[in-house]
């Protein structure tokens, strides 16, 4: 029987089945989001909300808030008032770790990126039996916690750690050389930690390049530079995006690094925060800046994506 032969009942009964059909297909998902849509809600929207509201608090005595409207906690990120005439003084010390810990992930970012390349290539080329192998030694920090990890290598650098005691036992030098905290110390630990964010999106990018395309440019008479820079780079350029996120924001937040390879010395901004939380007593400042850095990255990443990405699709 065909369509035309089909009265207009039966067609309005068959269109009415397809939309209970329809509907209660997004019912059933709807349902199924709803505990991921729970502990979004619970776990991720309600602290910031939390976090908003106390910005806009007046700090109590011994921490916590006072539930009064203030705006101090923003006028407090870049200016202090003066004990004695209460005038408002330009003070950039916060100013100052932000762009440091800017400064320290867009190092880190880098290097990742120069570092983590290589190796992603290295292992997107090996026979497929071999690939996991590498993954594998690639994911093996993970098995430990960070902190551990960290005070590895504050044992590895410091003035008795095994460089210093190598090199001494060579005669390369005299004395230690002092790296423990340092800058220095600083950014080897946060390279260390983030490499493998880095090295795990560029493998699973050039995994699924297609080796014919540089075959062909090889053909082509393409040098190997112009192979890197106008085939493999620009179809790997989604994982360079992914790895570059990846690293630039837990690197910018970092905590544990910074405090135990800089000694609470050279500050970043996650430690910053927690000092407000801590032995600063200082909540709504803290919630303040934390607000400050996230509208930062917001913003900083709007515009670096749709940058980046109308190239890839272009590509």
């Amino acid at each position: 029987m065909t369509t035309a032969a089909l009265s207009p009942i039966t067609l309005s009964k068959a269109a009415l089945f397809e939309a209970q059909a329809v509907k209660t297909s997004a019912r059933r998902n709807r349902l199924l989001s709803l505990p991921a849509l729970i502990i979004i809600g619970i776990f991720g929207v309600l602290p910031l909300l939390i976090i908003c509201v106390y910005s806009f608090l007046a700090a109590a005595p011994y921490g916590g808030v006072q539930w009064q409207f203030s705006t101090d906690a923003y006028l407090n990120f870049l200016f202090q008032r003066d004990i004695f005439d209460d005038t408002l003084q330009f003070t950039p010390d916060f100013l100052i770790i932000y762009l440091r810990s800017f400064l320290f992930a867009v190092v880190t970012t880098i290097i990742c990126l120069l570092l983590g390349f290589p190796t992603a290539y290295f292992m997107a080329t090996r026979p497929p039996a071999q690939r996991n192998w590498w993954v594998l030694l690639i994911t093996i920090p993970f098995w430990s916690n960070l902190l551990v990890r960290t005070l590895a290598i504050m044992f590895i650098i410091r003035d008795e750690g095994l460089i210093n005691d190598a090199l001494l036992a060579l005669g390369v030098i005299d004395k230690p050389i002092t790296m423990l905290y340092t800058n220095f110390a600083i950014q080897l630990g946060l390279l260390y930690a983030f490499l493998p964010f880095m090295v795990l999106p560029l493998y699973s990018s050039l995994e699924k390049l297609d080796f014919r395309l540089i075959e062909a440019a090889y053909d082509l008479y393409a040098t190997r530079r112009q192979v890197l820079w106008r085939v493999i780079i620009p179809l790997s350029k989604p994982g360079i995006i992914a790895g570059c996120l990846l690293v630039f924001i837990p690197a910018l937040g970092a905590y544990v690094t910074p405090l135990i390879l800089g000694g609470g010395v050279h500050l970043m901004i996650g430690d910053l925060i927690a000092q407000q939380f801590g032995s600063g007593r200082n909540w709504p400042l803290g919630c303040a800046q934390a607000l400050i850095l996230m509208a930062a990255v917001l913003v900083a990443l709007y515009f670096y994506v749709r940058n980046t990405s109308g190239k890839v699709q272009h590509g």
